[in-house]
């Protein structure tokens, strides 16, 4: 049974910082690209940040110079540290990783249940 669990969400104040993690768990061959999206209610569910197993990092727009994205292939944990953050940054965070479960799948995309980042102004 894999997992994703993540942790660090809560409520800041406008300009504060917070930092997620996402830790897998469970029997699983190897984790490639691992993400974090975002939803605020209302809206559609948008990419945050990924990084690939190697390190390569994208971003979007809304979020460049203050997120950084970073992780740890040994301990299958990503990281997102969310500086300067706005209101309009409020939403729900979901860790992504994709995952193969042996050597000769292929990978698939699994979801931790989301953590709350409030930002009041």
């Amino acid at each position: 049974q894999v997992q994703l669990v993540e942790s660090g969400g809560g409520l800041v104040q406008a300009g504060g910082s917070l930092t997620l993690s996402c830790s897998a768990s469970g029997s699983f061959f190897r984790i490639n690209v691992m993400g974090w999206y975002r939803q605020a209610p209302g809206t559609q569910r948008e990419l945050v940040a990924d990084i690939s197993r190697g390190g390569s990092t994208n971003y979007a727009d809304s979020v460049k110079g203050r997120f950084t994205i970073s992780r740890d292939n040994a301990k299958n944990t990503v990281f997102l540290q969310m500086n300067s953050l706005k209101p309009e940054d409020t939403a729900v965070y979901s860790c992504y990783a994709d995952m193969q479960l042996r050597s000769t799948y292929n990978g698939r995309p699994y979801w931790g249940q989301g953590t709350q980042v409030t930002v009041s102004s």
